[in-house]
Formats: structure tokens, C-alpha cells, sequence
């Protein structure tokens, strides 16, 4: 397991759209162990395989709070896998989360979704399940399952702040490359 580099914007390979996986193979079940260790490292909640340059219909999420608040206990890590999903249904009531990406860091902004999907997907034994999810995991699901293909939150804003937020990562890239 390593921790990977993460791409961030404005690179353009967070606009490729990734390939379904074919097996799941030890290949995958390594990809999945370093994207969990550079999510946690980050940290994140959910972290597509794009975002560290792998162009597969990959997603890890953790949805946990292990760092607990004074008083509390903290959460047990609750590690997901979802390999080629898709989302099967949405609802028309939509919900609004401030979202934010590891892939855009420290620029967070709210962003309407449909309130509640039905996703299928593939875990790390090749089996197919179908969840059905509202509130933060549906956001979650959403934002990733984007990721795949080449959509990213800010997408979702209004042109304005979409151009705001690319001009300010596209120079901050240019700085660090000089």
C-alpha cells in the first residue's frame, strides 16, 4: 500500500471519462488498498481512481467520523468500495450539500443533487449489488460516480464561479511550475 500523488486541478485528466473494470483482479485489489491509504492520508471522504491518474471506474468512500469531538467516542472506520457504478434511479427532490474535492483543494461550495439514487456496482469479490441512498452517501455517490466520467462539482455551480475557480487553479498550477 502507498500513498499516491493526487491530480489536481486544472489537469486534464480529471475530464477523461474511465474505463469499466473487467475482473477483479489483485491489480485492482492493490489500486483499491492505495486509493483507501491516499483518501485517509488526505483526508477525504471519497476518492475516485481518476484522481490519482488511474482512468477505472473505481470508487473508495468513508463515510466514518474517526476523529471523535471531546466527550465522544470516535466512529469505527467504515471503508465502501464501489467498482463500475452507475446510478440506476434519482429522485426528483433534490438536496443541497457544501461539497468540496480533493482533486480542487480547500474550495468548498454548495450543490444541488438529486436527494436519494439507486446505485449498482461490482465490490472486491466481482458480486453485483444495487444500494439505495439518501443524504450524504447519495451526495457522495453522485460527486464520485462524476468523477468517472470527467465531471467534476464545479460543473454544478454557476458559469461565473466555474470560470472563477478554474482561472484560480490554472494560476496557482502555473506559479508552482515556474
Amino acid at each position: 500500500m502507498s500513498i499516491r500523488p493526487l491530480v489536481i486541478l486544472p489537469d486534464a485528466q480529471l475530464r477523461l471519462a474511465s474505463k469499466p473494470v473487467e475482473a477483479v483482479t489483485p491489480e485492482i485489489k492493490a489500486l483499491v488498498a492505495d486509493m483507501f491509504e491516499t483518501m485517509y492520508d488526505a483526508p477525504g471522504i471519497g476518492l475516485a481512481a481518476i484522481q490519482i491518474g488511474v482512468p477505472l471506474r473505481v470508487v473508495t468512500m468513508d463515510l466514518s467520523k474517526p476523529e471523535a469531538k471531546e466527550g465522544e467516542e470516535p466512529e469505527p472506520r467504515k471503508p465502501q468500495v464501489f467498482i463500475n457504478p452507475e446510478v440506476t434511479w434519482f429522485s426528483e427532490e433534490t438536496n443541497v450539500y457544501e461539497e468540496g474535492c480533493l482533486s480542487i483543494p480547500e474550495y468548498y461550495e454548495e450543490v444541488e443533487r438529486p436527494a436519494e439514487v439507486k446505485v449498482r456496482y461490482m465490490d472486491l469479490d466481482g458480486k453485483t449489488h444495487e444500494i439505495a441512498a439518501d443524504g450524504l452517501l447519495a451526495t457522495c455517490l453522485q460527486h464520485e460516480i462524476d468523477h468517472l466520467n470527467g465531471v467534476l462539482f464545479i460543473d454544478h455551480l454557476s458559469r461565473l464561479k466555474r470560470e472563477r475557480v478554474t482561472k484560480k487553479f490554472a494560476k496557482a498550477a502555473k506559479r508552482s511550475a515556474a
